[in-house]
């Protein structure tokens, strides 16, 4: 898809990918599990992880953002496949909850990952409909149009 700027045409650069807000999704949830549950690590070990996590959030964020901002105009199979994937780990964060050997900081931490991958899905799925809604609203130049502005 491209679009009109100053008489020119831009590709679009954003390309539907899966693995990428799956992977920074279970990166950020097992470098929080590493934090809170990973045995005997020292304050500053911690301190790094939870930093780390923190950041890999940020990083999870900002491509569910460029992912849901595709100029696709319709709901692809990657979006779909995107929210499977994220409801999925949804899942398992809430089963791992609900096991009864886990420590109490480990519940906690997988409750708290349950509902961050809850609200990732809500928040691709806003931000999904509204860049379509987006895409609908602003209709693309027609030829006659274009063959009128252009001075051949």
């Amino acid at each position: 898809m491209s679009v009109v700027v100053e008489e020119g045409f831009i590709p679009e650069r954003r390309k539907a990918r899966t693995g990428t807000v799956s992977g920074l999704a279970l990166m950020t949830g097992a470098t929080a599990m590493a934090a809170v549950g990973g045995g005997h690590h020292s304050v500053f070990a911690t301190i790094l992880l939870a930093l780390l996590a923190l950041g890999m959030a940020h990083a999870f964020t900002v491509e569910i953002q460029r992912q849901a901002h595709r100029r696709t105009g319709r709901w692809d199979r990657h979006d779909v496949i995107n929210i499977a994937l994220l409801a999925g780990w949804a899942f398992v964060a809430l089963t791992i909850a609900a096991l009864p050997y886990p420590s109490f900081s480990v519940r906690v931490l997988s409750l708290l990952l349950t509902f961050s991958y809850t609200a990732a899905c809500a928040y691709f799925v806003a931000e999904r409909r509204r860049a379509i809604a987006g895409a609908v609203r602003a209709p693309a130049p027609s030829a006659s149009v274009m063959s009128e502005s252009s001075p051949v």
